[in-house]
């Protein structure tokens, strides 16, 4: 058996391979939306080219969110993965959760097992080699998304391409709230009602997620990052305010947000730890909870409290309810049983 059941991927692009003769070349068979950064799989072992399976042998599930792609792969026989360098940039941060599985990429080498991981960027090629009964979870996000992130920390164009560190410790700061992201990710989006599917909310993650990885992953711009001093612009924390109290029910980056109060991202982050003791992105979400409260407050619609509230990004139910107990008080039911008493 694989380690993961494709059963669980129902949400996920699947495909299954049985015949360990047949190289397999995802980008020909799978649908025309696909991640086609990974391109051949075939048996380390020859000798099991002539064994017939009746179960699947790799099973390699992906699902595109926006500038990202969340994907499994599971083997139960060492697998050699050549890496192909066509179709978009990405860069690929791979967490194993089940055998090991080495990276190799020029003279770069990152074994993935337990605490470990290590970072792929698709078009450099390379070649990944798994274990026996090996499973690993990959979040892709496409190069120029991240590049513009980081110009937007900076506040200044990219002199060189930006390169992460092969090996990733999966256990300390940053690196392992990725991990739990990735591992959240790849559980809530099995839900066909969640956070893939409400677009204000995917656009939080997808700056979370971006954030995470730029400031938690080692690369050759992350010393410039924790560098440098900004004057305090107050006007700026006011009109990105209001262009979020303004936006609240829609996807918004928050390269759109340093965009409408005219700095740069990092400029942003700056400002907002300085005047609010807090981020952008923290402050987004802080809106949207006040604005749910304030529908719920003049219940003027018959609108349920789970339709007010995945209006306003929030698909999970405990999580929201959590969040609005810890801002308010109170549940949001009690909020709106005393609007409506």
């Amino acid at each position: 058996m694989l380690p993961v059941e494709p059963a669980a991927l129902s949400t996920f692009i699947v495909v299954n391979v049985v015949d360990p003769g047949v190289l397999l070349d995802p980008g020909s068979r799978r649908p025309p939306n696909h991640n086609p950064q990974l391109r051949l799989y075939r048996l380390r072992d020859p000798g099991l080219k002539g064994v017939n399976f009746a179960s699947p042998i790799t099973t390699i599930a992906e699902r595109r969110l926006g500038c990202m792609v969340i994907a499994h792969g599971a083997d139960r026989f060492g697998t050699m993965i050549d890496g192909g360098t066509e179709g978009m940039a990405s860069y690929g941060f791979t967490a194993v959760s089940s055998g090991q599985a080495t990276l190799i990429q020029h003279s770069d080498e990152a074994t993935g097992g337990g605490a470990t991981g290590f970072v792929f960027r698709a078009d450099l090629g390379g070649r990944i080699l798994t274990s026996d009964l090996n499973a690993r979870q990959t979040l892709w996000i496409d190069a120029a998304s991240l590049e513009q992130a980081l110009e937007g920390m900076l506040g200044d164009r990219l002199r060189e391409r930006l390169t992460f560190r092969p090996a990733i410790d999966w256990n300390n700061g940053l690196a392992a709230s990725l991990r739990g992201q990735i591992d959240f990710l790849m559980d809530e989006i099995k839900r066909h009602d969640g956070v893939a599917d409400n677009p204000v909310a995917l656009a939080s993650l997808t700056d979370l997620m971006v954030s995470l990885v730029l400031r938690g992953i080692p690369h050759n711009y992350l010393e410039r990052l924790g560098s440098g001093r900004f004057g305090a612009v107050p006007a700026y924390v006011r009109r990105a305010d209001d262009f979020m109290r303004a936006n609240a029910t829609i996807p918004i980056r928050m390269e759109q947000v340093a965009a409408a109060a005219g700095c740069s991202v990092r400029t942003l982050n700056a400002v907002f730890r300085q005047f609010r003791d807090t981020t952008p992105l923290i402050a987004l979400h802080a809106i949207r909870l006040e604005q749910v409260r304030t529908e719920l407050n003049q219940n003027a619609t018959a609108a349920t409290i789970g339709e007010v509230a995945r209006r306003f990004g929030f698909t999970n139910p405990g999580r929201f309810a959590a969040a609005y107990r810890r801002r308010f008080g109170e549940s949001p039911r009690e909020t709106a049983r005393r609007s409506s008493g």
